[in-house]
């Protein structure tokens, strides 16, 4: 009767119930027909232990804090100042593209923010400048995929909360991914400003620097706050969300005043969001504790052990996995199914709990910006009027050279480590 799961997952899926109640549903079907209903009795226990987690709750915070931004008129500040410091050189608009993603990923920490923001207002500025559609498409869904590395990002607090994880070194360390990620963006920018002649900012065109920076200030002060009191010890991840809420409100009245509609939409998609994510914990808690019943992820050593693959064959392999994931699945949903099956094995095989964090953030946030289902391109796409298959293949250049910088990680956990060690946040 085991054979009815695969089959009762499938019709749930197809009738369009949310995947939290299919993931939660297929693991009590499982409980049942592998006559293990003595062990549900415990399943209450097991939902609530996934959720009672103390760094969770700077999830809703960093949420809020992100929206209240959005709304708030940052973007035109950051974008003037990227204009101001990278605009006129060849390309200066992508250029300006990928820096602007930087600064509002230490804002907001969500991809699909930065797509729909820089949407709005990069790409018709790039389209005016002689730019094609789709190369301006590109890049925004390439470099928006630089908000989930860096902090504050949500899925990285996410990824601690499952494995247990300092959330502050996940942000430290994503610093220099997120950075080496941009360069390699502004590397791939250039030659494609070189090869179709890309025009750049005149000097009259370009706000000036001083003013630039001080307009931008209130904006830059948050992700400065957010780290500098991890890394000091004043704040944990927690509190350093909280005190972030109230500095986006302050920021946010600096640029343009919240109005009531705007407070309302900001606390309500917070809610959805958060919501949306902690039914997915509480389903995927329901999975975990079947896993560990059926001692799956000591079926799955055991298959590394036999194929002899090792610490770094088993890496790659994981990799993959997690690639085809993030091509048709949630960055929260795959990560909540696949890294408490596959993680334990792979630190079992030496692998560093915040490194192989990062790598796992990383390559899902590749999934963003993979078709079939990339939903920066959907969302990049939706916002520009531009046909979703033709910003597909525009963005396969970028996509290759995210994949090399992931295989950089892969390789070379230092680029990771050393910040975090450095500063005393991890050994």
């Amino acid at each position: 009767m085991i054979w009815a799961v695969p089959v009762a997952v499938v019709a749930l899926l197809a009738s369009g119930l949310a995947l939290a109640y299919v993931i939660g549903g297929a693991a009590v079907l499982t409980f049942i027909l592998s006559d293990n209903t003595r062990y549900l009795a415990v399943l209450p226990q097991k939902v609530f232990s996934q959720i009672s987690v103390f760094s969770l709750l700077a999830m809703p915070l960093f949420i809020l804090a992100g929206e209240l931004m959005n709304r708030g008129g940052v973007t035109k500040a950051l974008i003037d100042l990227s204009m101001a410091l990278i605009g006129r050189l060849r390309g200066g608009l992508g250029h300006v593209n990928i820096m602007t993603s930087v600064f509002f990923a230490g804002i907001s920490g969500s991809a699909i923010a930065d797509a729909a923001a820089l949407s709005n207002t990069l790409v018709p500025a790039m389209r005016e400048r002689g730019y094609s559609a789709e190369y301006a498409g590109a890049i925004t869904a390439a470099s928006s995929i630089i908000g989930p590395i860096v902090p504050p990002s949500i899925i990285l607090i996410f990824y601690g909360a499952i494995m247990q994880t300092s959330v502050a070194a996940l942000f430290v360390a994503g610093i220099m991914p997120g950075l080496l990620l941009a360069a390699m963006l502004f590397v791939i920018n250039g030659w494609y400003a070189w090869r179709e002649d890309h025009p750049r900012i005149e000097k009259g065109e370009s706000p000036p620097l001083f003013p630039a920076i001080l307009a931008a200030l209130p904006a830059l002060c948050l992700p400065f706050i957010i780290v500098g009191g991890i890394v000091l010890g004043w704040m944990t991840p927690t509190e350093a969300a909280a005190v972030a809420v109230l500095a986006a409100v302050v920021a946010a009245l600096f640029y343009s005043p919240l109005t009531r509609s705007d407070l309302w939409e900001s606390f309500s998609r917070t809610a959805i969001l958060t919501g949306s994510i902690f039914m997915i914990l509480c389903a995927v808690a329901a999975f975990g504790h079947l896993a560990a019943l059926e001692r799956i992820p000591q079926a799955i050593a055991g298959l590394v052990e036999q194929m002899g693959l090792g610490p770094v064959g088993f890496l790659l392999v994981m990799n993959l996995i997690f690639i085809l994931a993030g091509m048709v699945m949630d960055v929260p949903v795959a990560l909540a199914l696949l890294v408490p099956l596959l993680a334990p094995v792979a630190l079992a095989n030496g692998a560093d709990p915040v490194h192989l964090g990062i790598v796992i953030c990383f390559n899902l946030s590749i999934g963003l910006v993979s078709p079939p289902l990339g939903s920066c391109l959907l969302i990049v796409s939706t916002v520009t009027g531009v046909d979703y298959w033709k910003l597909a293949r525009k963005v396969l250049p970028f996509l290759a050279a995210e994949l090399v910088v992931l295989g950089i990680l892969v390789f070379t956990p230092e680029i990771s480590l050393w910040l975090p060690r450095t500063l005393g946040l991890w050994k």
